[in-house]
């Protein structure tokens, strides 16, 4: 939900207020140009550094690398520190040596002081010193004049750092002294104008329309450039509108990494969005690397990839040209920390990521169910019918959502006492269902000396300060409001005692939580967030931390929602605006998205995006959040929700009502049949995000992943892999009746998921589609669990059976898992309550076997039937082995037209070993 659209009442009075159309106001927001730290360091040009390192100030103390670089003309010296850290890390920090105070550095994002690997100095000369790891394959050269660092890997240069001269560094000075009064500036302040709507007013302030910015101090802006030496295909970056893989900036605008609540957000656009993860990605056939710039200001990233130079190949009659991607970064305050995440595989890079952010939660089960969601549904009438309207029409759901509406007022934790007066009896219906309820929370906090929220949160002196110590208002759907620091651990934890049950009347432990406008949203601000002159805890200004703010209560809101239940039940909590380490909270979606064919399509590279930097749970709105799709649009909607992390419908409030049984009869059973095989496919789900919560294994990822050396997967954004068992290929356009799936080889056999039908050697498929159908395969040598029926929400299913669906590979193997435990819980962490099997098919021979000798959880449910797709000929026998029971022959049904060897009726213990011999 973002600022007023068609149909909403406009929030009242207000400088910058106006009703918003479907189309973004391009007039809110900055571009490049208009960034005042952008043009200073865009005046410094690719060439020769002017930094030079004093070799002789080098140190290594404890395995860490220190030395100073200074600038040849202002002569400031710098600190340099480069650190080793386990699994293949590099960590560059630079700082002022002797600051005039000291500069903001990103706290809470890293889960825990990274454990350090020694560096070693191997060569030292007048110009250069060459340091080693005593784990990894890499080397450090760091050249003094001008100062540049080359990270190589086994004498191969991986990237180079200040190769193109751009580091800079604005440091920190005294304020100039008062010249004018406070009433002068205000009359210049409106007597200020330009074309651009923005004019630099020197070092010291900026003016964006009637907004000017007074910077404390003064201009703090940091930048780097690195050289990535043999890389074309560049990731990350999120959250964009823009393909999978990044585009050169030459002629454009940067990629801009700054929240903020951009309603009806454009397609093609490198303007930030909602939330941000400052991690870049590159990849060729024989490495993968990444950049993660842990800085939370406004960020700028400029790329262009070129041929480098020719190589000699090893054939000296031939030649090769390299390709190099060259990455500026640009930060308006803070210090310069990056990670250097050298891989070299994918999988390795995402181990990396997270070791540092840590990995995604592993969501209560409930929460990879569909959820039903509207601004807002109107009252416990509205939410009684909604929830019997899907019992009506056989449609399995687990969470209704509520929006601002069902407050008093829009005061959070507070309940509308006329269309909401009896909130418990209605949670207790919808857990009477085995449902949940999810309800808004937002962080702006309606000024009103009655309402306690606000009362409690001013006498204690937890809003945001504006610049001059009171707090700052600014307007949101309350009208005029104040804003909690967040970033203050004692406000999130006061934050987090709200939802305790005897604080939050009216809430039980079934009501979960949505934070949103928490960019944070300002109606009234300058592009609709806070000024960046606001200070917050510690006196920190706003433009230092903006980019965390959403990430912070996310956080709080999470160890409320722990708190509440003991620290025993597991939280969801879905967030708008996320930073690095979000992942740690909860989910995210991809915001105020149109019911138009583009956004459909566009969601599909969005959430692989948001998915390799780290954060797996992740969705977009299905059928849009404004607008009214069409039927076809929405059948194809949910057809690609279904088969992504996090499954929600969404819309605003003056759409029309769009509940899944709307559409007409065979609409709602092609919705149907799609929410249903999401439920038949929880397990494998479940799995999915317990390999992202202990391994870093993206949920969704994108075929490049899976295939690193296959060249012709690097572009491909319109296809998915779940897992590494299924690919996905969303219909993203209307009345399309046949689809071109590339499916990599050519040594990989491909199931059609829906009809096994096999394809070898292929590597491209025509594939009819159908309105009710879109192409799903399934990996030959892998092993999908799923369940044999679907109930009404996720736990009517916890005593259904199991199948297991085996797509035998060229060897006529496969492999598998399967992970379970109680799905809400955290016993699997404490208690080793988790069961995690394993399943190989070879040699005939298909054996369940323990994943994790640790696990102990029991469970009644059993494997009831196996599907094995791509036996060549009709077995003579079938005949189960489990221990404690007697072997014993099972009936089983071949089918030689599709090659799938069914056998039912199996009743094999989930926890048991056992093995089924195919004769």
């Amino acid at each position: 939900m973002s600022a007023p659209g068609p149909g909403v009442q406009a929030v009242s009075a207000g400088e910058g207020i106006s009703i918003l159309d479907e189309a973004v106001d391009k007039s809110k927001f900055k571009t490049c140009s208009q960034l005042s730290f952008y043009r200073r360091q865009k005046q410094l040009l690719p060439g020769k550094s002017l930094y030079r390192a004093r070799l002789d100030s080098f140190t290594l103390h404890n395995g860490i690398a220190k030395l100073q670089i200074v600038h040849e003309e202002n002569k400031v010296p710098l600190l340099v520190e480069i650190y080793g850290i386990v699994g293949n890390i590099l960590r560059l920090r630079i700082n002022e040596l002797s600051p005039l105070k000291p500069r903001y550095e990103v706290p809470d994002v890293s889960v825990t002081e990274p454990a350090l690997h020694r560096l070693t100095v191997i060569q030292e000369e007048a110009d250069v010193i060459v340091l080693g790891c005593d784990q990894g394959d890499h080397r450090v050269h760091v050249a003094a004049s001008p100062f540049q660092i080359d990270v190589l890997s086994k004498e191969d240069t991986v990237l180079r750092i200040n190769s193109l001269g751009l580091l800079y560094f604005e440091h920190l000075q005294p304020p100039p002294k008062e010249s004018r009064t406070q009433t002068e500036e205000k009359s210049d302040a409106s007597s200020i104008s330009s074309e651009t709507g923005e004019e630099d007013l020197g070092f010291w302030k900026e003016q964006f329309g009637n907004f000017i910015d007074y910077k404390a101090s003064g201009p703090s802006s940091v930048g780097l450039d690195f050289s990535l030496h043999g890389y074309e295909h560049v990731y990350g970056l999120p959250e964009r509108t823009e393909p999978l893989q990044l585009q050169s900036t030459s002629g454009s605008d940067a990629y801009r990494l700054y929240n903020l609540d951009v309603f009806g957000y454009e397609l093609q656009n490198k303007r930030g969005l909602y939330g941000l993860v400052p991690l870049l990605l590159a990849h060729k056939p024989e490495r993968t690397i990444g950049v993660f710039w842990l800085n939370a200001s406004e960020t700028l990233v400029e790329l262009s990839t070129k041929p480098a130079f020719i190589e000699a190949a090893t054939d000296m009659t031939k030649k090769r040209v390299v390709p190099e991607t060259d990455v500026r970064w640009m930060s308006e305050g803070g210090i310069i920390d990056v990670f250097l995440l050298l891989g070299p595989s994918p999988f390795d890079v995402f181990r990396q990521y997270t070791q540092l952010t840590g990995t995604q939660c592993l969501p209560p089960l409930f929460s990879l169910g569909y959820h039903q969601c509207r601004w807002n549904y109107e009252d416990e009438k509205d939410v009684k019918a909604v929830d019997a309207g899907f019992d009506d029409h056989d449609i399995p759901y687990d969470v209704i959502w509520l929006d601002i509406e069902h407050t008093e007022g829009k005061r959070y934790f507070t309940w509308d006492k006329e269309k909401f007066p009896s909130p418990k009896k209605m949670q207790e219906s919808l857990r009477s269902k085995k449902r949940k309820l999810v309800v808004i929370s937002d962080p702006h906090i309606k000024i009103d000396p009655e309402y306690p929220l606000y009362s409690q949160a001013k006498e204690r002196g937890y809003f945001v300060k504006n610049r001059q110590g009171e707090d700052f208002v600014g307007i949101c759907w309350p009208d005029s409001s104040c804003y909690l620091d967040f970033t203050n651990p004692e406000v999130r934890h006061w934050y987090s005692d709200q939802f305790t049950f005897s604080t939050y009347r009216g809430s039980t432990d079934i009501l979960f939580v949505w934070n949103d406008m928490n960019e944070p949203s300002v109606f009234n601000g300058p592009e609709l967030t806070m000024p960046k002159d606001t200070v917050h805890y510690g006196g920190w200004e706003h433009r230092d931390l903006h980019n965390l703010y959403g990430f912070y209560q996310q956080m709080a809101s999470a160890e409320g929602i722990i708190q509440r239940s003991g620290g025993i039940e597991r939280p969801f909590v879905l967030t708008r605006s996320f930073f690095a380490g979000s992942q740690r909270y909860g989910a995210v979606w991809t915001g105020d998205n149109k019911a138009e064919w583009g956004y459909l399509k566009i969601s599909i590279p969005m959430l692989l995006t948001i998915s390799i930097a780290g954060i797996s749970f992740c969705g977009a709105d299905v059928g849009g959040f404004t607008g009214n799709p069409d039927p076809e649009l929405l059948v194809r909607w949910y057809q690609a929700g279904a088969y992504q992390p996090f499954f929600r419908g969404h819309a605003i409030m003056d759409s029309k009502r769009r509940e899944p049984w709307l559409f007409g009869a065979e609409n709602t059973r092609i919705i149907r049949e799609a929410i249903r095989e999401r439920y038949a496919l929880l397990p494998y789900w479940y799995l999915l995000f317990y390999r992202a919560h202990v391994s870093a294994e993206p949920v969704m990822r994108p075929l490049w992943v899976e295939f690193p050396r296959q060249l012709e997967t690097f572009g491909i954004e319109d296809e998915y892999m779940l897992g590494n068992a299924l690919l996905v290929h969303p219909v993203t356009a209307p009345e399309v009746t046949s689809i071109d799936v590339l499916v990599p080889g050519p040594d990989e056999i491909w199931y059609n998921f829906h009809t096994f039908e096999r394809f070898v050697g292929v590597s491209t498929l025509k594939v009819p589609v159908t309105l009710d159908s879109i192409p799903v395969f399934q990996r030959g040598g892998t092993v999908v669990p799923l369940k044999t029926a679907v109930g009404k929400s996720t736990e009517w299913m916890k005593g259904i059976s199991y199948e297991l669906r085996i797509a035998l590979d060229s060897k006529g193997s496969a492999a598998g898992e399967l992970y379970t435990d109680d799905g809400q819980s955290f016993q699997y962490l404490h208690e080793d309550q988790f069961l995690y099997r394993k399943f190989t098919f070879h040699k005939n021979i298909l054996s369940s076997s323990c994943a994790d000798e640790k696990g102990r959880y029991r469970t009644e449910c059993v494997v009831e039937r196996i599907l094995i797709l791509g036996v060549r000929k009709q077995p003579a026998s079938i005949t189960t082995i489990e221990s404690g029971r007697k072997d014993r022959k099972v009936t089983f049904v071949y089918n030689p037209r599709t090659c799938v060897l069914t056998v039912e009726k199996l009743s094999l213990g989930l926890s048991a070993d056992w093995k089924i011999h195919v004769m």
